[in-house]
């Protein structure tokens, strides 16, 4: 029986001319090059979604980052002026009340010992003085015309500055000379 099916498929396929055949080619040809197109066009978007989520990634990793490193951002803003504050009382003293005061000596200690815990969290001063002005880190609240220096040298520190892993959280108020 299957010899007689054979036969059939071989009569069909001698009674075929090569014009009949050419039609289902072009048919056959149009749909690959569409399958073609499709699958790239599947792969061009998986490559884009690969890409997205990994960018996902990296933007939360990065945010977590962030996040740890500056929450102490308001923190380390609300404990700045109780520094500035300990700075002025020590110079509020006499020089002559400072060597022999007790109370001077423990101010002065524990205004190291805060400063030494600002820094172990990461929170530097910015002391500039004799450096040259840089408005990334300071503010310049007056200029003094002064010729023994450069000018845009910072010659006083009202407040002084700080940075928090790098980013600044308060610059320092200067006072910068300029040529006279």
């Amino acid at each position: 029986m299957s010899k007689d099916l054979e036969s059939g498929n071989e009569d069909q396929a001698e009674d075929l001319s090569p014009d009949d055949l050419e039609p289902a080619v072009e048919d056959l040809s149009s749909d690959e090059e569409q399958l073609q197109r499709e699958l790239e066009g599947a792969n061009d978007q998986l490559l884009r979604m690969k890409a997205e989520v990994q960018n996902i990634r990296r933007r939360a990793q990065r945010d977590v980052e962030n996040a740890h490193k500056f929450s102490l951002d308001k923190f380390v803003t609300a404990l700045l002026p109780v520094v500035d504050n300990m700075e002025r009382a020590l110079g509020s003293v006499d020089a002559e009340l400072r060597a022999d005061d007790a109370v001077y000596e423990g101010l002065e200690l524990t205004l190291k010992s805060f400063i030494a815990v600002l820094e172990d969290f990461h929170v530097l001063q910015i002391d500039p003085v004799g450096q040259p002005f840089d408005a990334e880190l300071h503010q310049a609240v007056s200029m003094i015309p002064n010729n023994d220096l450069e000018p845009n040298t910072v010659i006083d520190v009202f407040q002084k500055g700080y940075t928090l892993s790098g980013r600044l959280v308060r610059p320092a108020m200067v006072t910068v000379s300029n040529a006279s």
